[in-house]
């Protein structure tokens, strides 16, 4: 899956086995900010009915494909039209103006590759779920040869090895159905957390200034293939300046947060959150005491890697420190009844 600081890659086991502990029986689970859906994913490899949603176009094409499609449904189109657009010859567009010239989020040779293969994707009328399938192919394959710390905030000073490299396209994990439909939809979660009614809500929101649109940016452009006026050093969506998320403010979040805990209907809730987010441990625990007993389970773990590599100026000298190179993960788990959660590692 793609890089992604959000990503709960390193925390996944506690999820899971949060998750297992809360409903030993299994059951209907959704996650209302799904991001790269490596949760939902997950929770689907174990069986569980899942409902991804996000308000990103990228992440609900992740969902689409690694939540909502059934394997035996379409592994064999998937083959097919990867096939198909492996042979297509390299042509620059849009995209390589935009990310490879005017940012140099990747290598000229592989934006024509990226151009092109979009292009063809656009003209074969696919179904929207092998559509999805088709597009984290190449999500996937461009974020291998991309020449960023992590984030399309910024690119590298000089190419990154990698981004020499020729695009692949690789069959993304697809998993079986679990006998019940899962599903992916788009929505802003504090208007689709009414709609839910799950045996238990993951909540992952945003928890600082930090936009995951204006960090994936070149994604939503990729997938949305709208050609989308650009700004500043990045080239980013125009749209990154008006589509703001209370959750990237301060005085947002709580409110949004709340409300979105409030109008989900589960009788169980996990919620995480990082130690650098607006909202302290203890907010989050005397909020979600209202749905009954809550646990804490606190993770550290290392910062992201661009926070690791440190602070520079557009010249590319070093400015400034990095505060500190760890946080911690808070996973708040709200029952109806004390479960007895694994200890953190």
């Amino acid at each position: 899956m793609i890089k992604y600081i959000g990503s709960k890659r390193a925390l996944l086991h506690h999820i899971i086995a949060a998750v297992d502990h809360a409903l030993p029986n299994g059951g209907a689970v959704c996650d209302l900010f799904s991001g790269t859906s490596r949760v939902g994913h997950a929770l689907k490899r174990e069986g569980f009915q899942v409902w991804s949603n996000d308000l990103n176009a990228y992440a609900h094409v992740l969902a689409t494909a690694y939540v909502q499609a059934d394997r035996e449904t379409w592994i064999d189109k998937v083959e097919l039209v990867l096939s198909e657009l492996r042979t297509v010859k390299p042509e620059a567009g849009w995209f390589t103006q935009a990310f490879c010239h005017d940012a140099r989020f990747f290598h000229p040779d592989n934006g024509a590759l990226i151009d092109a293969m979009r292009e063809r994707i656009e003209t074969m009328g696919l179904e929207p779920e092998l559509k999805a399938i088709v597009l984290v192919s190449l999500m996937e394959g461009a974020d291998r040869v991309d020449s960023t710390a992590g984030v399309q905030m910024a690119y590298m000073k000089q190419w990154a090895p990698r981004a020499f490299n020729t695009l692949e396209l690789r069959t993304p994990d697809v998993l079986p159905s679990v006998g019940l439909p899962c599903r992916a939809t788009r929505g802003d979660a504090v208007e689709v957390a009414g709609e839910v009614e799950a045996d238990l809500v993951y909540l992952d929101p945003p928890y600082n200034q930090h936009s995951y649109l204006g960090n994936y940016h070149c994604w939503e452009s990729l997938v949305l293939w709208d050609r989308p006026e650009t700004y500043g050093i990045a080239n980013k969506r125009v749209d990154v300046k008006t589509r703001k998320s209370a959750f990237n403010s301060r005085p947002g979040i709580g409110p949004a947060l709340k409300s979105v805990i409030e109008g989900v209907k589960a009788p169980n809730l996990i919620v995480s959150f990082n130690d650098e987010g607006y909202l302290s441990r203890d907010d989050l625990v005397e909020m979600l005491s209202a749905r009954g007993h809550v646990q804490v389970v606190d993770i550290a773990h290392p910062r992201y890697v661009g926070a690791r590599i440190g602070i520079h100026n557009p010249k590319g000298v070093k400015v400034g420190q990095v505060g500190r190179l760890r946080n911690v993960e808070h996973l708040f788990v709200v029952t109806d009844r004390p479960v007895e959660l694994p200890v953190a590692a």
